[in-house]
């Protein structure tokens, strides 16, 4: 199989703005597929692992991770895809080998499946880190192909890509890695693309009460779009005092709390304020990239909010804890059945060439996603 020329988004170096090169494509090995992107959404994570300079890949660096495409070639032993397929792009797809896949656990695998490096910048012929084993702010891709998810044919592509990682993260929050219940009460802190789909998790499991913490009046509003029942400005209350008045129980003596809260912002200082969102034996929930420098302090011995006394239960959400084979097809008929809202996630359609102006927008701008059409 040929080679193919195409374009991507490199990271060049650290510390310098992502730009715009040609490339060259190598065959896909074997079971691998080649795959020509149709869109790509512009993730926060993209502008973080630019902002940490590389976070540890060797440059130059295709970024992107949230993409949905066509698939063009297929290498050695994939028999499940062929030339023409659909597909949303998994960064997380099982390895099969691990201890967690071996005990039957593969939500929970320790090392995702990765395809060899074939992307080249070709003014040097460089070889190219992919950012999440996907690289998609690009014309074309190698993949593993378990790593390449077949989508419905009805299903639009530029409506497919926000599953492989903002919505999956935030509905598998609420599936995979806690299992909300019926009539539960919920909290998100922040409601950015992740929160949003956080709260739609929420809603398809039929919680109760959804409330949404930001300190943007505009997310607020998106929340309340999306299903939050109950909204929260923490730029002017105490965020943990506001979320535990609103909600009400019938048990004599109860102070209020949340079966559930989660923290979608990055923010270190809101894992401590879900932890004191939750009712007794609640659960929060950390979703958002931290640094590696981050740490957060927890009380133990407060009786009515400490970890003890409160038996608060938390837990670390990565990628939705999503099992791909499942779950992108899941999510794409809830699509399609209208009860999952991506359209409205979908706030500009861009180009290549507008990357560094996405990041920037998604640091001062009201944007849930900006979607890159090639």
């Amino acid at each position: 199989m040929p080679s193919v020329e195409g374009r991507a988004v490199l990271l060049n170096e650290a510390g310098t703005p992502a730009t715009v090169e040609d490339i060259i494509v190598d065959a896909p090995g074997a079971n691998e597929v080649l795959i020509r992107l149709v869109a790509s959404g512009v993730c926060h994570t993209d502008l973080t692992i630019k902002m940490l300079n590389g976070n540890g890949m060797a440059f130059p660096i295709v970024l992107g991770h949230e993409g949905a495409g066509i698939v063009e070639q297929v290498g050695e032993g994939v028999t499940h895809l062929a030339p023409g397929d659909p597909v949303v792009i998994a960064y997380r797809a099982p390895c099969e080998q691990c201890p967690a896949c071996r005990k039957g656990d593969p939500r929970h695998c320790y090392a995702a499946l990765r395809p060899k490096q074939r992307i080249h910048r070709k003014r040097d012929g460089a070889l190219c880190s992919q950012v999440l084993r996907c690289g998609t702010f690009s014309t074309h891709t190698v993949v593993h192909a378990k790593a390449a998810i077949k989508m419905p044919a009805a299903m639009p592509l530029e409506k497919a890509c926000l599953i492989a990682c903002g919505v999956v993260t935030g509905v598998g929050a609420t599936f995979n890695t806690t299992q909300v219940f019926p009539g539960a009460s919920v909290a998100v802190v922040g409601c950015g693309g992740v929160g949003l789909s956080v709260i739609q998790g929420a809603k398809l499991a039929n919680a109760k009460q959804i409330i949404a913490v930001d300190v943007n009046p505009v997310k607020l509003q998106w929340a309340k779009e999306y299903g939050a029942t109950d909204l929260v400005n923490a730029r002017d209350v105490d965020a943990v005092a506001a979320v535990r008045a609103l909600v009400k129980d019938d048990w004599p003596g109860y102070e209020g709390g949340v079966d559930f809260a989660y923290e979608a912002t990055g923010r270190v200082a809101c894992i401590e304020q879900c932890v004191r969102m939750v009712n007794y034996n609640g659960t929060a929930c950390s979703i958002g990239f931290p640094a590696a420098t981050d740490e957060v302090t927890l009380n133990v011995g407060n009786m009515d909010t400490g970890v003890y006394w409160n038996k608060v239960n938390l837990c670390v959400c990565h990628a939705g804890d999503t099992l791909p084979s499942h779950d992108f097809p899941m999510l794409a008929n809830f699509y399609l059945e209208g009860k999952l809202n991506l359209d409205g996630m979908v706030t500009r359609v861009i180009g290549l060439e507008d990357v560094e102006d996405a990041f920037h927008e998604m640091e001062t701008g009201n944007v849930i996603r900006s979607v890159i059409r090639l």
